[in-house]
């Protein structure tokens, strides 16, 4: 067996693109209604009428939901969580006990066999009782061992693993390293075969569970070797297995009862059993398993928005201000109007994304990804105008406001808690560029060649042969369509017409496509350097498939005779608003400071603007921006804290 390397891998920008390239799912074998919308193609019928969860599905899961709401009412002291800084033994116990660990896992491993649509309620409700809580569960079933196992494992790492995680044992994923984030080409830590196992060296940060996990799924490099391709894998990893110590748990502005640290693993010995999958599958596998997984923060951001609103609608109903309540003044009014507006299309987004995952009909990928982005963004702004309706009240702890004899309303921690949800599993930053990969590939496919400046003539000829035919065949569908028809989806009118929203989604659809399709003929191979510009290209998608997602939901609550009108009033209320939106955001494509903004940069960065910085103290230490992740033995204690 070689030794440990103690040289991070050094990769070009190039080299990182082809890793990220290669672990995509690079087929689309299923329709989408998201990747449809980018090409111009709204295609309704693949989300309308809006499918149901069958019989069963809805029986067994809103028992469940029965249980956890008594448990979470009951049973978990959010002040506590949050003055602690911890989630108490017993109330994890208390989680095992009533099986939320198993909340994804068939029930012939134990598990309750939940489908997506109410696991992602449970989270909902389990995350608005305490967010540390909602993350608790959902790493360990979202990116933990159940899912990869769920999909890749073999059945004898279902076997081994699955009970244990259904019932006792909770998981984490570690892919992150101190100096590696979103760019896993970089991954630092290794596993070395050694006969029938491998051998695993290196540094994991932000392992959320990594505390108090039993099983971690961990992903390492594997050298290249006559036996295996090697490359960057996926294993199963007992967590007190020798060689692993929890150095630090990590402290954060909010979630302050989540179990993230950082963990070290030095020459510990894994089954090669334990590998899901084979050599090199790794960020595939990581990449599969959020395409539902992502669905989790959405659906505690929903939560969050539900709060939002019930303690926005009883404060501004006592507060009066200049003889009346202060929801009657418009300032505060439209404010909880966006909050009432946004939640209902949140919940609208996440539970179409979650059914279609459910029905394994649609490729869900974008619309996971896109529901991702859209809640975290809307959930921090709903937490932020819900502390200013508050007023000083907003930015006073609740357990000040107690102290002094006033309801504790936690609003400023909220605020805290969602703020990390624009950072996990994939920034706002990274998400624009993952969506706006997958929402140009069809052009990618079609004249990838023509922009790769690696490419022979020879093969940017047959790329241009190729693009002009699909191009004479896509570009005149952009022009005209349903949109332009003032009778068109007229089965949305009952009441408040919803119509008009829905040909805005169908005009703006062909827009967006156009104005993609403009940008690459203009760029071409400098394209992906435009992040400014993808970046509005994906938040106008976001927005469009939310409005769908509304007017569809709007459409079901009338039919079943559930709050429709007032559901159709929500739908339009959040549909005129995203309207602006969308309007501004097309503006900014072409009228931005992206070109004087990477000036200013230059500029920064090579000190021009210095003299700015002065008149300040700087009260943070000399210490190194990057922590030291040289592989080797761990010179700290292991603060590994499994629940009882």
């Amino acid at each position: 067996m070689s030794a440990p390397t103690t040289k991070k891998p050094t990769v070009t920008e190039r080299e990182a693109r082809q890793v990220a390239e290669a672990a995509r799912e690079q087929d689309w074998r299923k329709p989408s209604f998201a990747k449809e919308l980018f090409l111009g193609r709204f295609r309704l019928d693949l989300i309308h009428p809006h499918p149901l969860p069958a019989d069963e599905d809805v029986r067994r899961g809103e028992e469940f939901l029965a249980r956890l709401h008594e448990f979470c009412e009951t049973s978990i002291d959010s002040a506590r969580i949050e003055r602690e800084a911890r989630i108490p033994d017993e109330v994890v116990a208390g989680l095992k006990e009533i099986g939320a660990l198993g909340m994804k896992i068939d029930t012939k491993y134990g598990g309750l066999g939940l489908t997506q649509v109410y696991y992602n309620r449970a989270l909902s409700l389990a995350g608005s009782a305490n967010p540390a809580v909602g993350a608790l569960l959902s790493a360990h079933q979202s990116i933990g061992v159940p899912q990869p196992l769920k999909i890749f494992g073999t059945q004898e790492q279902k076997d081994a693993f699955l009970p244990r995680c259904a019932r006792t044992d909770i998981s984490a994923f570690l892919l992150t390293e101190p100096d590696v984030g979103s760019d896993p080409a970089r991954l630092a830590t290794t596993a070395v075969r050694d006969g029938d196992d491998y051998v695993l060296d290196g540094v994991k940060l932000w392992t959320t569970n990594g505390v108090v996990a039993d099983l971690l799924v961990v992903m390492a490099r594997v050298p290249k070797s006559p036996e295996g391709k090697g490359g960057i894998t996926a294993f199963v990893v007992e967590a007190d297995s020798p060689g692993i110590t929890v150095e630090h748990r990590n402290a954060f502005m909010g979630l302050r009862g989540i179990e993230n640290g950082v963990t070290r693993f030095h020459q510990v010995r894994v089954p090669a059993a334990n590998r899901i999958g084979p050599e090199g599958a790794g960020l595939k596998i990581a990449l599969t398993t959020l395409n539902t997984g992502r669905l989790s923060l959405p659906a505690m951001c929903v939560g969050a928005g539900k709060w939002c609103l019930k303690i926005a609608r009883e404060w501004s109903a006592v507060r009066e201000q200049w003889g009346k309540p202060v929801a009657l003044h418009e300032a505060v009014g439209s404010k909880i109007s966006f909050i009432a507006a946004t939640t209902f299309a949140m919940e609208a987004v996440v539970d179409l994304s979650s059914q279609m995952a459910d029905e394994n009909r649609n490729d869900i990928r974008i619309e996971a990804a896109l529901a991702k982005l859209y809640g975290s963004e809307m959930g921090c702004l709903m937490a932020d105008e819900l502390v200013q309706i508050r007023g000083g009240r907003g930015f006073e702890t609740a357990e000040s406001l107690a102290a002094r004899g006033e309801r504790a309303v936690p609003a400023e921690q909220l605020l805290r808690d969602l703020r990390i949800n624009r950072i996990f599993e994939g920034s706002t930053e990274i998400m624009h560029l993952l969506i706006a990969r997958e929402a140009v590939d069809a052009h990618l496919s079609v004249a990838g060649d023509l922009i790769d400046p690696d490419k022979s003539l020879q093969d940017k000829a047959r790329a241009g042969a190729n693009a002009g035919v699909f191009y004479a065949k896509w570009l005149p569908k952009l022009v005209a369509g349903p949109g332009q028809v003032p009778t068109s989806y007229g089965d949305f009118k009952h009441g408040v017409d919803l119509s008009p929203h829905l040909r805005y989604v169908e005009r703006h659809s062909r827009k967006l496509a156009r104005s993609t399709f403009y940008a690459m003929s203009r760029w071409q191979g400098r394209m992906e350097t435009k992040q400014g510009f993808l970046g509005r290209i994906v938040d106008i998608g976001a927005e469009l498939f939310a409005m769908s997602a509304a007017c569809v939901r709007a459409e079901l609550l009338r039919r079943q005779g559930d709050h429709g009108r007032e559901a159709y009033q929500l739908a339009d209320a959040f549909c005129r608003q995203s309207r602006i939106r969308v309007d501004e955001l097309f503006g900014r494509l072409w009228s931005n400071t992206d070109d004087l903004d990477r000036k200013v940069v230059k500029g920064v960065l090579g000190g021009s603007y210095e003299w700015l910085e002065r008149g300040i103290v700087d009260p943070s230490d000399d210490g190194p921006w990057i922590a030291d992740a040289t592989p080797g033995p761990s010179r700290q204690e292991n603060v590994r804290r499994p629940f009882g």
